[in-house]
């Protein structure tokens, strides 16, 4: 993982290998849950990311689609040597294959070579997590192209938290997508320069996601999941290598211990598919290998 992870985005410089996705649309494929898709505590002082009924923000439109059907065809990316992902040409991760029905989420991955941006699509809206550094609004744009959406149908962009290689776009993009609310954790705020930023606490409903309380890596750092499409984004609460799932460095956590205790707490979620900011995408069983990571934390 390159060291790019100040709030100003200032980069820590060192060379790595990478490569380049290849586009495709991409669809969760949700799986029985085998463990509690809501949260409580693991232990004492774990953080608490369960809420039984999410409060849907005023933002949010009406009527939305939730979830995609259980039968959805899911393409895999192709693999992206980010055992320690490199800044390089920005990349995109989905193209116009195949038609999506209205109440299926598909997204597509902005591969930004160290960092990754997402896009969640639901028929012809769509959320964008996360910015990656300044001038990422193009590659952002490139990514709703190729699922047939541009920044005029962006309703909601989330950022799981205030470092510059996640946040550094947020005032583009949100002067591109001017029908969307943008938000973050309420810790998280006093370090974002946009100040109209929606507060998230966990708990809320944003797109039909859920958005769940993740500190540690920052106080404010904030996870979503789609329950019914089987789909986790974590920001940087965990990255992927070599197809499994890791912590991040101590170095780059405001808090490490507060950062292994969410570990365990997302590690009771179910869900098929893990989009992280660093690391490749892992769409099948992705839960199991945080379980994995989880217990090799004692």
């Amino acid at each position: 993982m390159c060291g790019v992870h100040s709030v100003d985005g200032s980069p820590i410089g060192h060379e790595h290998e990478h490569g380049h996705d290849h586009g495709k649309i991409f669809y969760p494929r949700a799986r029985a849950k085998s463990r509690r898709a809501f949260l409580g505590e693991v232990g004492k002082g774990t953080v608490a990311l369960a809420v039984v009924s999410p409060a849907v923000l005023s933002a949010c439109s009406s009527g939305e689609p939730t979830g995609a059907s259980p039968g959805a065809t899911t393409s895999a990316p192709s693999t992206v040597a980010e055992s320690d992902p490199a800044a390089s040409t920005p990349t995109t991760s989905a193209v116009d294959s195949e038609p999506a029905a209205t109440d299926e989420l598909r997204w597509g991955r902005a591969n930004l070579g160290f960092v990754s941006a997402y896009v969640l699509a639901r028929g012809n809206k769509a959320t964008i997590v996360d910015t990656g550094n300044p001038g990422s609004a193009d590659a952002i744009g490139e990514t709703l192209a190729t699922l047939g959406l541009n920044y005029s149908d962006v309703e909601h962009v989330v950022l799981t938290h205030n470092h510059g290689d996640h946040a550094g776009s947020i005032d583009a993009v949100l002067a591109a997508a001017i029908n969307a609310t943008a938000y973050a954790g309420e810790a998280d705020l006093s370090d974002l320069s946009n100040r109209d930023i929606v507060g998230l606490t966990g708990g809320e409903e944003v797109f039909g996601l859920e958005a769940v309380a993740s500190p540690g890596h920052t106080p404010g750092h904030m996870s979503v999941i789609d329950h019914d499409a089987g789909l986790l984004v974590a920001g940087d609460a965990v990255w992927t290598e070599n197809g499994g799932v890791i912590a991040g460095p101590d170095r780059f956590n405001t808090d490490t211990a507060e950062a292994l205790e969410t570990v365990k707490a997302l590690a009771q979620l179910s869900f098929n598919t893990l989009l992280v900011g660093h690391g490749d995408p892992i769409e099948m069983n992705a839960d199991t290998a945080l379980v994995d990571l989880a217990d090799s934390l004692g």
